[in-house]
């Protein structure tokens, strides 16, 4: 394969680095790379192995751009709010190298498509964040015997790994079975600090490259723990475990839920539909962050935060409310709320207390 004047000049510093040079630049221009997911790890593995020259990248998402994503998803600006993520990442990628091919695919990864989209490609790079997903792709990845590049955030912490690389360990050989759902809050409400996902998707795009071009030695069997708070990072052997790879299909069930699903008991969710139909017969329990309910709130409600219920001041707060009336708590997306109803009931006395499925989200969307 041969380069033009143009990437020659581009990729010059490529070239002229010993253990890499056009060798493993042609490896690069040659390779073609599913990147699943454009948000906070997504885009900087996308923007890097993009400048780096991988020929072919396929993007999948089917979100829309949010001014929330813009503090950590440098790939977008203020001007593609509202816009399909894939096609404003295309846009960008296309105009930092015109020299590769980018396909957006606005869609997400499912069972129908998974396989015959990671067939088609050299290796997967997992920017998704639920674990519905990542097990899909990992077990697609055994069936298609590709690499398959993850990475993973939460708060201030962050790990990576390379899973299915020469026959070595899975992800199933890290974590056999999916948490049970809603044990694991998702970026949306437990936060992440913006430059974290760089710090990881950075990590992600390296693996990639050394993946696709037989350079240094991967993070397959090791898990890379970093901690931006203390700027630590630490690295976990692990083992290969053969029941991984003792898979036929992609089974219809037990991927579990994505971690926007938290777990539910019968009974315990309204409908934002349904507590507008009875609006007015319900006393109302917020129990978000200061700076969330400055945003908007339903009225009138009480206000509480989830990390003070169980506190002399929460217990002061709802003695405005009747513990025995018909009670619903809402938080921005259902998850803290869902938490808040233990202890309402154990520690309050509220006795016919409900969550607002979808939170604040759903009644104001």
């Amino acid at each position: 394969m041969s380069f033009t004047s143009e990437e020659l000049a581009r990729y010059q510093r490529h070239l002229s680095l010993a253990g890499f040079g056009p060798e493993a630049q042609e490896k690069l221009k040659a390779a073609r790379v599913l990147v699943i997911g454009a948000g906070g790890l997504g885009c900087p593995i996308l923007l890097y192995l993009a400048a780096a020259g991988v020929g072919h990248l396929t993007i999948i998402d089917a979100d829309k751009v949010d001014v929330s994503n813009l503090q950590r998803q440098v790939l977008f600006t203020t001007a593609d709010a509202g816009h399909p993520k894939v096609l404003a990442a295309s846009r960008q990628l296309s105009a930092l190298n015109p020299f590769i091919s980018i396909e957006p695919l606005d869609a997400r990864l499912t069972r129908a498509n998974a396989l015959e989209l990671i067939r088609a490609h050299d290796v997967v790079v997992d920017g998704s964040d639920n674990f519905a997903t990542r097990y899909l792709v990992n077990d697609a990845c055994v069936l298609a015997n590709r690499p398959l590049i993850y990475g993973a955030i939460q708060g201030f912490e962050g790990q990576a790994s390379v899973f299915n690389y020469q026959n070595g360990p899975t992800y199933r050989c890290l974590f056999p079975e999916p948490p049970a759902p809603g044990t694991v809050p998702n970026c949306s409400e437990a936060g992440v600090l913006g430059v974290l996902p760089g710090l990881i998707g950075l990590v992600q795009a390296t693996e990639t490259i050394k993946v696709l071009t037989g350079i240094g030695e991967p993070l397959s069997g090791r898990l890379l723990l970093w901690n931006s708070l203390t700027m630590t990072s630490r690295t976990l052997r692990f083992a290969a475990d053969p029941a991984s790879r003792a898979i036929t299909a992609l089974p219809a069930t037990g991927y579990g839920e994505t971690c926007f699903v938290p777990a539910r008991a019968m009974g315990d969710e309204i409908a934002a539909m349904d507590l507008r139909a009875m609006a007015g017969s319900f006393q109302l329990i917020d129990v978000r962050e200061d700076w969330e309910r400055q945003m908007g709130a339903i009225q009138p409600s009480v206000h509480v935060p989830l990390a003070k219920l169980g506190t002399d001041e929460a217990a002061e707060a709802l003695t405005a409310l009747d513990p025995n009336a018909d009670t619903v708590v809402y938080c921005a997306g259902g998850v803290r709320s869902l938490k808040a109803l233990v202890p309402l009931r154990e520690r309050h006395g509220f006795t016919a207390v409900r969550s607002l499925r979808g939170g604040f989200t759903a009644w104001s969307g």
